[in-house]
Formats: C-alpha cells, structure tokens, sequence
C-alpha cells in the first residue's frame, strides 16, 4: 500500500494517489488529469476509483477527464446529484482497493453531500482518513457555501458539521492520518495550519473545532465567525464538477493560438476581451499595454483569477513570458476560466518593436517612501493585504482595502491624489495598480517590497483596526 499527497501550492489543494496490489484510486483531483495517467503507467497499476469528497467551490476537479480516460469509476458520498454517470455510496459503504479498502463516512455540513473516506489497511485497521473539506488542519470547512443549494442557513450547516465531526470523525484512533484537501491559504476556510497532514490525536488536542468539551452552540457560534464573503467564481465551479465541462485538451486547443500584434490588437478591440498579463510584477510595471491586468503566474495566480476576473465567462487575451502560455491556460482552467481566445506571440517585446503605445506604473522603494512619509503629511496610502495582515500591522494613516474587494470600493479611492499602494512583499499591489490603471487612475506610485521592507525603515506603524470600518471595506 501507498498514499502520496500531491500538492498544490497556488491552490492550496491536496489530491491523494492510492494504490495497492496493482490498483489505484485519485481523491479530489485536479482537472489536468494527465500526471495521474502517466502516474500509474509508471506504476504499472489501473486506475479503478475517483473518489470526490463532495462538489468542489474551490476549483474544477479532474474526475471526468480522467473517468473518461482510464475507465475508473466516480465516486460520490450519499445525496450527491450529479449529472453524470457516477456511483453514489451509501454512508459505510466498503470498496475494494488491491488487499485494502476505503469506507464512506458521510459527513454533512461544509456540503450535503460531503464525505470523508477512510482507508483500512491490508488487515482491517484504520490508517488515513481523507477528510476533503470537512476537516482541515487546524480548521474545518465553511459551512456558508452551500446554504443556496442546500436551503439551509450557515447556522443550520454548522450544526449538521458538528455531529459529523462528534459522531464520524472523532471516535477515529488518535493515530490514524488525516489527509485534507486544503492547506493555508485556501477559502475554504480561515484557520488552516501551513502543515497538510496530521492525526487525528494532534488534530484534538489543537483544533479549534474539535475540542471534547464544546457545546453544539459553541462550535456554530464560532464556525460561523469572521467569514468573509467567498470568490464570486466559487458557485460556479460548484455547477461545473456538478454539471460536467469542456475537456481540458480542448481547452488548450482552443486557448494557445498565438496572435500577431495586429490580431492580437484587433481582438482586443473587437471582443471586449481583457487583457491579462502573467509577467512578474516587477517586469510589469517597467512596460506593459495599456488597460491590461497583471496578476503574476508565479504567486497565488489561479485564486487571484477568480477573485478578480468577475465574468467566469470573460474572454481572455494573454501576455506571458515565452514558453509559459500553456501553463496560464491550464491554470486558469483549474478555477473554471476556459475563455482564453489566444496570447500575444512574442510576449510584450513584439508589441514593444511594433511602436505599439505602452505604459508604466511608478514604483518607490521602501526606504525613498519612509522619507517622503517623514517629511509630508496626509499622503493617501493604500493597503491591499487581507484584514488579518493589516490587523496584525500597518503604515500610521494607510487605508485598507483588502485586493480582493477592490472592485467594490474603488469610488472610496481619490483619483485627484497621488495614491501609494503596498501588499506584503509587492504583488498584490501591482495587481491593484494595474487594476486601478485600467479604470483610469493615473496618480500611483507602488512601493516595493511592501509591508515587509517598509518595516526595516523605522516608519510609524501601528496594530489594530476597528470592526466598523473593517466591516466597511469588506
């Protein structure tokens, strides 16, 4: 028997590669369905089960790509409904995996259909659990996202979360593994460990969620907490893996067409498509064409996508850096968006030799901008870090407006004044600069290496923001 967890950071996602005596099983996986293949032909082993541990909001599984591909049966926990061939298991449900076996423990109430799977070993012992996003390290599942489909309130989704953990997950032995699908970083919850696997002892005695003396209202009262409103891409999702989608080789058929300058201009013009540059944000603000968006291919990219891009059904122009076309694609076709109508052959250097109008963001070091902040007062700073970082500490007089609701507060924003823009490290900013360039403001400055290098400068910082005016910004 093996269990491998493959992870992906710009996702924060867990898939789970199984296999025992010549057979395999998938848990949750990703659309690009292909390594999995590849995988057990190595191996030398079939691919018999996809396992779903419940519709995932997060992004668009691979399960029937890969259903399709290797014959291997999905497998949902009880009441789920989807639009395709697929097996839904009964709560205890045991199948067969080489000399192991996988038991369904279904588990209501980050979803209806949510269940986790429990793998017991070649003599029967319970081994591993993969919980998918009932339990996490540290967290558990939002109950919020599935109220609409579920006709339940959170506090409703709370409660039935609640005795799934007390009656299915819990009695488990202190040893056995817990394999989520999330790690930090995810929205699908908001305590996660950066740790993706623990135990079920670990998990009692530091998980928030699973303390052996907390009441029913207690555990609702505080799952149901500080949740910030989800990405507008996540309902979306949820009707993809429900309802089925295009083929992922399709997609990139479809996507990587490279366009000249003049195409690539002419279909920016004639289709309303946004224009999205990958490029690092440092390469971006020396140069870009005017109106795109940049939302860097080496951070938090496919997240970032969804939050941002608020049309799942947008066309997307790409700029990327050369060789990297195919990976913007099937990244962004793991959160749902499959409108990529083609990239600019030859990056932003051909449009540059073409005598193409470009444009730039001004940028200030950290140390240039402690300076300036000593000696003028009333400067219009912006924060762009989620409301735990700038809780935890910001620039004396920085606004905050969190990235991911820029679109929504963008009139708060003076275009009559210089506004200073800066993140942790720098790529949020950019992607707000760009953001914000692109709506017309034309007075900002991005400071580089945002909150971390300004921190090194001795500028005034303070901790700390009242729930009003968070609440206000959200």
């Amino acid at each position: 028997m093996k269990v491998e967890q493959i992870y992906t950071g710009c996702l924060a996602h867990g898939a789970y590669y199984i296999t025992s005596k010549g057979e395999a099983a998938i848990v949750d996986p990703l659309r690009e369905v292909q390594p999995y293949i590849d995988r057990a032909e190595k191996d030398g082993v079939k691919i018999k089960y996809i396992f779903e541990t419940h519709f995932h909001a997060d992004f668009v599984s691979g399960h029937l790509d890969l259903a399709k591909a290797t014959g291997a049966k999905i497998v949902y926990g009880p009441t789920a409904k989807p639009s395709f061939a697929a097996h839904v298991a009964k709560d205890n449900e045991i199948f067969k995996l080489g000399d192991i076996t996988i038991k369904v423990l279904h588990t209501p109430g980050h979803t209806l259909e949510s269940s986790c799977f429990l793998l017991q070993d070649e003599h029967g012992m319970d081994d591993a659990v993969f919980t998918g996003d009932t339990l996490f390290v540290g967290d558990v599942g939002r109950p919020d996202l599935a109220q609409k489909a579920a006709n339940m309130t959170k506090e409703e989704l709370a409660g039935l979360l609640y005795e799934s953990l007390r009656n299915k997950i819990m009695p488990l032995a202190d040893e056995v593994i817990v394999y989520p699908a999330h790690g930090q970083g995810s929205a699908c919850g908001k305590n996660m460990s950066k740790e993706t696997v623990s135990t079920i002892g670990i998990q009692k005695q530091m998980n928030y969620a699973l303390r052996a003396d907390m009441s029913k209202e207690e555990f609702i009262n505080e799952a149901t907490a500080g949740l910030l409103p989800p990405p507008v891409y996540f309902p979306m999702n949820v009707k993809m893996n429900k309802e089925g989608y295009d083929s992922i080789n399709d997609i990139l058929k479809r996507a990587t067409v490279p366009l000249s300058v003049t195409a690539f201009e002419t279909a920016a013009n004639e289709t309303g498509a946004l224009v999205l540059d990958t490029r690092d944000p440092n390469v971006f603000v020396k140069g870009f064409i005017p109106n795109s968006i940049n939302i860097g291919l080496d951070g938090t990219f496919a997240p970032w996508v969804g939050a941002l891009i608020r049309d799942i059904k947008q066309p997307i122009l790409l700029v990327t850096d050369e060789g990297r076309e195919s990976e913007a694609v099937i990244r962004m076709a793991r959160v749902g968006y499959d409108h990529v109508i083609g990239y600019l052959e030859g990056g932003y250097e051909a449009w540059v030799n073409k005598g193409k109008e470009t444009d730039t963001i001004e940028t200030m070091s950290a140390e240039e901008f402690a300076q300036l902040y000593g000696s003028k007062a009333g400067l219009n700073i912006l924060d762009v870090r989620r409301y735990s970082e700038y809780d935890n500490g910001h620039v004396v007089s920085a606004q905050y407006q969190a990235l991911d609701y820029l679109n929504d507060n963008m009139a708060a924003i003076p275009k009559d004044k210089t506004c200073y823009l800066y993140c942790a490290g720098g790529y949020r900013s950019v992607i707000a600069a760009s953001i914000l360039k692109s709506r017309g403001y034309s007075k900002l400055v991005n400071i580089n290496g945002g909150y971390s290098a300004l921190r090194t400068t001795g500028i005034a910082t303070e901790q700390y923001m009242n729930d009003a005016a968070m609440n206000s910004k959200r």
